[in-house]
């Protein structure tokens, strides 16, 4: 037989076997390698010197803060402030009683002003603006508007009701803030001195107007502020502000409680008295402030301080500027709360 037998080389197949297979497992732990394996994604971290520049604001903030009060404190201590023959505390009103009020004016009323450049920046000059919202926040907001955004940063000094001084801590601090009555001796005094003295001639007329009569001003009563101003040749400034008659809707009031009270009324709005305290808090309607052009009293002759029917025609017309004011500004204004 010629045939041949093959011969098939089993350890050879093996061998070529085991060598794919060793290098397919190379090939796998290779590509398991971490230098085979993509990067792992980069995680930025926070800029140091950004969180250093907040932390050391807020720390000098506190620092500052802390050196105020102390430095409050001392000068309380020591007496070392001055107070004027109404009372009023420069200390304590720029310290502690703006600070109190600057909120309200700028974050929740958010006032914006205008027509400050008719205040003059020295001299007695005698503001005269329209009254409304149950309680005189309007007031409190218009002496923020004169210190804070006049150029002179003047203080106001308000002539309130007797009723404001005869209430417990409420008086003090009134006359702490540089407020006096209203009578005509203190407002003569005052434009004297000459200070900027403001007058709400509505009076509570004004303030405890119902909602329904909003924006229409009450009488302005005999021109008594016409005659301290003729006295003393200041300047009358009208000021009509917009904002305020929406804080506390008046939709009623309880007369009985009120002459309990020895108070000229007691309110009812939407949520006062049904919410308590809750009542209280104003709504966030949005103010605006406005100081119309100066009315002149320098040019008027001694005697008509005391002639009605020129005090008359004085306040009518002080009263018709704020009035027309008022339906200028309200017809600008598109949102009770946005503006």
């Amino acid at each position: 037989m010629n045939e041949v037998a093959k011969v098939i080389p089993l350890h050879g197949a093996t061998a070529a076997r085991g060598a794919a297979i060793g290098r397919s497992r190379r090939e796998q732990s290779e590509s398991r390698h971490p230098s085979a394996m993509p990067p792992p994604a980069v995680i930025t971290p926070p800029d140091p010197v950004t969180e250093t520049s907040a932390v050391d604001a807020v720390r000098n903030a506190l620092a500052e803060q802390i050196v105020n009060t102390a430095e409050f404190v001392r000068r309380r201590l020591s007496g070392d402030y001055h107070v004027d023959d109404f009372g009023y505390d420069p200390h304590f009103a720029e310290n502690v009683w703006l600070p109190i009020l600057r909120p309200l004016f700028d974050k929740w009323f958010r006032v914006e002003v205008s027509g400050l450049e008719n205040i003059p920046s020295t001299g007695g000059a005698l503001v005269v603006a329209n009254h409304a919202g149950v309680l005189p926040i309007d007031g409190l907001m218009t002496s923020v508007a004169v210190h804070d955004h006049h150029p002179a940063h003047r203080p106001l000094r308000m002539l309130a009701a007797d009723l404001a001084f005869e209430m417990p801590l409420v008086g003090g601090v009134a006359r702490k803030a540089g407020h006096t009555l209203a009578c005509h001796p203190d407002a003569v005094r005052l434009l004297q001195d000459g200070e900027v003295a403001a007058v709400f001639p509505e009076g509570f007329k004004g303030i405890g107007k119902p909602f329904s009569e909003r924006y229409k001003l009450q009488r302005f009563g005999r021109g008594g502020f016409v005659s301290a101003a003729m006295r003393t040749g200041a300047p009358i400034i009208p000021c009509s502000i917009v904002g305020s008659e929406e804080i506390y809707p008046k939709i009623g009031e309880l007369g009985t409680l009120a002459r309990l009270l020895g108070m000229p009324y007691f309110p009812v709005t939407p949520l006062f008295p049904h919410f308590g305290p809750l009542g209280l808090v104003p709504l966030p309607s949005k103010w605006y402030i406005e100081f119309g052009k100066p009315i002149v009293t320098d040019t008027y002759d001694a005697a008509a301080a005391d002639d009605p029917m020129e005090l008359f025609e004085v306040t009518d017309h002080v009263r018709e500027t704020i009035q027309q004011t008022l339906y200028r500004l309200l017809a600008k204004r598109r949102n009770v709360f946005l503006g």
